[in-house]
């Protein structure tokens, strides 16, 4: 069985990791800014400028080609179309991730998925328990269950270089699971009435992408073309369009382009990084993000959807990823970290409890048409950020001693 903890580094292993700290220097610079934007619209929200920001999430646009007319708020346009991207950057990320990085390692891919499957589960198991006296609140339960990680990695780039890079990876390798859950999670749980005839005719499009792909086009448009059509097919269907995103990205080829040391799946993944990390999440944020605290009150923080999302964030995340991420090095399932502890282990566990980005997604498709839109907010804020502040102080206090060891052993 592999191990983490030798001197040298596994074959490829150099080129991954800088790879994976360009994406989290990124990652990190991106979580910034979506505080920024979250703090704005909550600003907004609560000063004479909140008609205005109503008014602004409520224009309506609309596109019309034909019979064919979508037409949406600006809220939805950001939700269904611009997080599409996102999840198009996310599926990239995956299909990189198990193909030549971090999870094609299969002791890397059970440590990663199976804390995970904690960090999905547990959250989830709260929700339920503290909500199961009220039915019409049940269908929330997914909200605690997803991690922002974009808000994570801006928690660690707070301690710098003192933070192990294994460390960095694993959170960065079970948010990817956890990415991975909360895409089955809409499929199968918050997808609406279907439309089995658009949807059979989304068929089509998929085969194009598997086609282009086996034949080695290299070449984005075609690619782009068509998860457009099926982007379009999707949203008409009753399915959430956000998954066209996940299965155009699955198509894209990673194999390298004539005349370039790069592929198209890292080409597209570099270039769109920047508009997902600096635009496309901190407008979401914005958009999101802008609950009003009028007639809120103490009492507002033990309203059962509000308790059972921020205590599944901050106690489940922790409790599901760190009791399995136990279990299995334990088991000698897989190996520990390198340079790692079980506090690192620990402060990752808790840092997985910041659900802002998906678990705001999730709330808006779980509570779509209901009164239940300041509870989410403010028990994802909560949760959120007591897992940031949290996990901050157990990472600090990791590194502090590893620093006096180290010195010790000098």
């Amino acid at each position: 069985m592999s191990n983490d903890r030798g001197t040298g580094r596994a074959p490829g292993l150099g080129r991954f990791t800088d790879v994976v700290r360009d994406f989290m220097q990124m990652e990190a610079s991106g979580g910034i800014l979506l505080v920024v934007a979250t703090v704005l619209a909550m600003v907004l929200a609560n000063t004479g400028f909140g008609p205005l920001y109503t008014a602004f999430l409520e224009t309506k646009g609309a596109i019309r080609i034909g019979a064919l007319e979508i037409a949406k708020p600006l809220l939805l346009w950001i939700n269904d179309g611009l997080m599409a991207v996102f999840f198009f950057l996310v599926g990239l990320e995956m299909k990189r991730e198990f193909v030549i990085g971090e999870l094609s390692s299969p002791a890397r891919v059970a440590r990663a998925g199976i804390a995970a499957i904690g960090g999905v589960a547990v959250p989830a198991l709260i929700y339920y328990y503290i909500n199961s006296h009220s039915p019409e609140n049940i269908g929330g339960w997914a909200i605690p269950a997803a991690t922002d990680i974009a808000f994570a990695l801006a928690v660690l780039s707070l301690l710098g270089n003192r933070v192990p890079i294994s460390v960095k990876v694993l959170l960065l390798a079970i948010a990817i699971f956890d990415d991975l859950g909360a895409i089955l999670i809409i499929a199968f749980f918050y997808t609406n009435e279907l439309s089995t005839t658009t949807l059979m005719m989304a068929i089509v499009p998929v085969t194009g992408l598997i086609v282009a792909n086996r034949m080695g086009v290299t070449r984005a448009a075609p690619y782009i073309v068509m998860g457009l059509v099926l982007w379009v097919l999707v949203l008409k269907s009753g399915v959430h369009a956000t998954l066209a995103g996940v299965i155009t990205a699955l198509a894209i080829p990673l194999s390298k382009r004539e005349g370039s040391d790069s592929t198209l799946l890292e080409d597209l993944e570099h270039g769109l990084h920047r508009w997902v990390a600096f635009a496309i999440l901190p407008l979401f944020a914005f958009a999101n993000a802008g609950v009003s605290f009028t007639g809120i009150g103490v009492e507002s923080f033990v309203e059962p959807v509000k308790l059972g999302i921020s205590m599944g964030l901050f106690v489940g995340k922790q409790l599901g990823i760190f009791v399995l991420l136990w279990l299995t090095i334990s088991l000698k399932l897989a190996p520990m970290p390198q340079n790692a502890n079980w506090l690192h282990l620990y402060g990752v566990s808790i840092l997985g409890g910041v659900g802002f980005t998906m678990s705001l997604f999730i709330g808006s498709l779980a509570f779509e048409h209901s009164d239940f839109e300041a509870p989410i907010r403010l028990g994802v804020l909560a949760g959120s950020l007591l897992s940031a502040a949290f996990g901050y102080l157990v990472l600090r206090i990791a590194c502090a001693r590893d620093e006096r060891n180290n010195k010790g052993e000098g």
